[in-house]
């Protein structure tokens, strides 16, 4: 675009439209969509406007004192008609516009639609997308083709609003163990589908460290506990409001570190984050208004890689750490855990603690107090629930004994015909459960189910059987 063009804001220039009196061919031809590579490629919505009013013969540059009468009425009405058809070729340029850039993404979040470089760029923004087989996004038009979507779609998915009569998410809450209530942000499809994108394509490729094991292909609760096997003393720390705490401009910052510019990393970020809301009745409409700071929502399916990516640093220094002092330290998630294996010295515990809250805290977390867990020998020790106390003939992490009582008893009650307060389903997820932990044990329960299973579904059929010969007998 032209100067004189960027200087007319998109939302507060919009020409009225306005109809012709009686259709013409000039008019009839400005109804055909026009493509904004065309108008950029003329120099502009002005210069574009200009040249397709001379195009149609509507541009008179004459001296009116010349003309006569019947002269003059006829220069008014083409004039007349010219001022139609610019508005209509106007509107018609400012809605490709629209149509190919995003303009402006909601109050408070600073965006521009023009590519540029500054300071925050990485050198090498090409290498660095390469090294982590990322794919190179120029602008929001480039993102947009990539989801498959049009800009008009993008803007809407990322427009940041702070009380909203419509949302892009489910909310609920569940229980959490203290008692307290757990906030989960469930995208809908149209969301959904652009996060899983950003999420197979972009947050899964990005580094990590060794020492996260939440999310993480190859990896799991049985991974993380298992480094701690064995231990004379376990340490747990618990950050607070993880994903929450992890903004709109921190994800921003990971994108652009990747090697994205500021406006694709601006709206990929937007993409993947949200307020937490609640639901407010005003005047007979449901709002949605937010209760604090825009950040990753539990619930998104790029939340667990981008923490995972963003956390490098942090498992980094508690890595460091924990080497210095002589401790193994994994992370799942938000919680952290240690573990000291020195047989016959005092744990560092004052120490661990007071470096654990500074480095986390220094890392834009907070370690939350009342979760902090000390575990020594001569009770069970948990790491993501699993056991992992030294024991001969048993597994470096396991299920606990209660767990599998429970699982036992409840097999036992349906393979006598009996009712159980487990259903089948959670049965069976319980049994794969242990069957990560310890395959024999595992595989037992599991062919167990199979057979009830196998059992029940054959007793259906009869009872449907005979049912049918019942109804035919009848009739």
């Amino acid at each position: 675009m032209t100067a004189s063009d960027t200087n007319q804001n998109p939302q507060t220039a919009k020409p009225q439209s306005a109809k012709p009196q009686s259709e013409s061919p000039q008019a009839h031809s400005t109804s055909e969509r026009v493509e904004w590579t065309v108008i950029a490629e003329a120099g502009g919505i002005h210069t574009w406007v200009y040249s397709e009013l001379e195009r149609q013969g509507l541009i008179d540059n004459v001296d009116t004192s010349t003309l006569t009468a019947a002269e003059r009425k006829r220069y008014r009405k083409k004039r007349d008609e010219e001022r139609v058809v610019r508005k209509i070729l106007q509107k018609k340029a400012w809605k490709s516009y629209r149509e190919a850039h995003i303009v402006h993404v909601g109050r408070g979040v600073f965006y521009h639609d023009t590519p540029d470089v500054d300071v925050y760029d990485v050198e090498d923004p090409k290498g660095r997308l390469e090294s982590n087989d990322l794919p190179p996004i120029a602008d929001a038009l480039g993102l947009a083709k990539r989801l498959g979507i049009g800009i008009p779609k993008l803007r809407w998915l990322v427009f940041n609003r702070e009380v909203d009569t419509g949302c892009h998410y489910h909310y609920w809450t569940v229980p959490k163990r203290d008692g307290g209530r757990r906030l989960i942000s469930a995208p809908k499809p149209e969301l959904k589908k652009a996060q899983a994108w950003i999420a197979r394509t972009i947050s899964e490729h990005l580094p990590i460290h060794g020492a996260a094991h939440g999310f993480v292909p190859g990896r799991s609760t049985v991974t993380n506990a298992a480094v701690h096997a064995g231990a004379s003393v376990v340490f747990k720390f618990d950050i607070k409001d993880f994903f929450p705490s992890v903004t709109t401009n921190r994800v921003k910052g990971l994108l652009r570190k990747a090697g994205y510019g500021e406006q694709v990393a601006t709206l990929m970020a937007l993409l993947c984050t949200e307020f937490p809301r609640e639901e407010l009745m005003l005047r007979g409409r449901k709002h949605y208004v937010a209760i604090g700071a825009r950040g990753l929502p539990q619930g998104a399916p790029t939340s667990p890689s981008l923490t995972n990516a963003l956390c490098m640093r942090l498992d980094c220094r508690l890595t460091g750490l924990a080497n210095s002092i002589g401790l193994k330290y994994s992370r799942y998630a938000d919680d952290l855990t240690f573990s000291w294996h020195g047989e016959g010295k005092e744990a560092p515990v004052m120490r661990l603690r007071h470096a654990v809250r500074k480095i986390v805290s220094a890392e834009g977390f907070v370690i939350k107090d009342s979760k902090t867990r000390i575990l020594r020998s001569g009770r069970r020790q948990r790491v993501t629930g699993l056991v992992v106390n030294k024991a001969e003939s048993a597994e470096d992490a396991r299920v606990p004994r209660f767990m599998l009582r429970q699982i036992r008893t409840a097999i036992y009650k349906l393979e006598r015909g009996q009712e159980a307060k487990e259903s089948l389903e959670q049965l069976r997820g319980w049994a794969a459960y242990v069957y990560m932990t310890d395959k024999k044990r595992g595989a037992d329960m599991l062919s167990r189910l199979a057979a009830i299973s196998s059992a029940t579904t054959a007793t259906t059929t009869s009872s449907a059987s005979n049912s049918s010969t019942t109804t035919g007998a009848k009739i």
